[in-house]
């Protein structure tokens, strides 16, 4: 009887899944890569114009802010001594508004005062006027006092907020509205920070059309405006960094590779949006190997799955380091945020807190019942009862939960969430 053959071919292998990196693994690889060159270029710039900037020295008050013992109240200047009893009645010796200098205090007299005008040698207390009742008679008048103060009651002390001497911002500080005026408040008209990265920013792909060149109407078939464009150039503007725009270069491996070594020329920094995959019409990622070096990513995030981390070579043998996010527009704008925000400030020499994702505890008044294997970031924001509310509609490619959201949902793999339990959440105001 005749034998079948025995099948010695080896079985096919299921496709495997691609190993996928998470995302604090790949930050940590990045900042380790990244150092702070930008820090050690620094530049001196008027206070007025550093908003954003990342403080290269401390700055030191060379004052006591206050400079003197002033009122926080518009009122009367007494000792507390004098007024024994409600209702006691002291004559109005003088008159001190702001930027006066008084004369001691007379005993058994009060000055009128207000708001920030320093409180004359020999008063204690200010009463707010709210509290007191002038009084008709010869000079000033005299004013009825309808409590007892106590002492010390609405007097700022000298030096009660920064102290001479004292480093009021450290190094490595990014600069905001408030630290500005604190740093104005001491006298510093001018602060030495980290030069501002230099970024260059530009978007692949024949379909793309800018909005005002191409009306609606004449969009031809597959075409789409380039929204990437205004998102990622917003960014890095918001940043503080300077954003050399270089618009959207052909798929011709040719073009690519000539848009890279001009960005290279000129920038710290190129990011780009889409095309690092294994399609033929992909030349980003080809184009970034000859130019230098390129290492693609799997994140294990959702959105913002693809990342591209590299550098471009210039003439001198130094590199410009590149960075190439997902084509689709929420998750170039997430991945932005979790990754190349923190590589900005990395560049500065910027606190390592201040890259830091912090999150906040809130209820959800949302379901989550079917999570991903990956982390996700979802849309959200909080609503008038204080409970986190997400976007309906989380697809990558719907760019209105962005503007939406006022925060992400930083939900772990394999999380499920029930409406009432508290998340993690994220302001967007953190990662601005």
């Amino acid at each position: 009887m005749a034998t079948e053959p025995l099948n010695t071919a080896e079985p096919v292998a299921a496709p495997r899944r691609p190993v996928l990196q998470s995302l604090d693994d790949a930050l940590a690889t990045l900042l380790a890569a990244v150092s702070a060159t930008c820090a050690a270029q620094s530049e001196t710039v008027s206070t007025f114009d550093a908003l954003g900037c990342v403080l290269a020295e401390d700055v030191c008050s060379l004052l006591d802010v206050p400079p003197a013992d002033n009122t926080s109240m518009d009122g009367y200047a007494m000792r507390a001594a004098d007024v024994p009893v409600v209702g006691t009645v002291l004559p109005v010796s003088q008159r001190i508004p702001a930027g006066v200098v008084g004369q001691p205090l007379q005993p058994g007299t009060a000055v009128r005062i207000f708001t920030g005008a320093q409180v004359p040698p020999g008063a204690d207390v200010v009463v707010m006027q709210e509290q007191c009742e002038a009084v008709a008679g010869d000079g000033l008048g005299a004013v009825r006092v309808n409590l007892v103060p106590p002492a010390g009651q609405w007097i700022r002390r000298r030096g009660e907020d920064v102290q001479r001497g004292a480093v009021v911002l450290a190094a490595g500080t990014r600069l905001t509205p408030a630290a500005l005026g604190l740093a104005a408040s001491v006298g510093a008209a001018t602060l030495k920070v980290a030069r501002r990265p230099r970024v260059a920013v530009f978007s692949t792909g024949d379909e793309l059309v800018m909005p005002g060149e191409v009306l609606p109407e004449q969009m031809r078939p597959g075409a789409i405006y380039n929204s990437n464009r205004y998102t990622l150039r917003g960014l890095v503007q918001a940043m503080g960094c300077e954003v050399q725009d270089l618009g959207i270069v052909p798929d011709r491996l040719d073009a690519t590779r000539a848009a890279l070594r001009a960005a290279a020329a000129r920038c710290d920094l190129i990011i780009t949006s889409g095309g690092v995959s294994m399609g033929e019409e992909d030349h980003l990622r080809p184009a970034v190997q000859a130019e230098g070096r390129l290492d693609l990513w799997q994140i294990a995030m959702k959105p913002g799955k693809p990342l591209a981390f590299g550098a471009v070579r210039r003439e001198d043998g130094s590199e410009a380091w590149f960075m190439g996010l997902p084509g689709n527009p929420v998750s170039s704008f997430v991945t932005f945020l979790l990754t190349v925000r923190p590589v900005l400030l990395r560049l500065q020499g910027a606190h390592a807190e201040s890259w830091a994702l912090r999150s906040y505890p809130l209820r959800a008044a949302f379901d989550w019942p079917k999570p991903d294997r990956r982390r996700e970031f979802v849309r959200a924001r909080v609503n008038a009862e204080g409970a986190v509310e997400l976007f309906p509609n989380q697809s990558s490619g719907v760019l209105t939960s962005a503007v939406w959201a006022d925060g992400l949902v930083d939900i772990a793999a394999g999380q499920v969430i029930t409406r009432g339990e508290v998340v993690r959440f994220v302001p967007l105001s953190e990662l601005g």
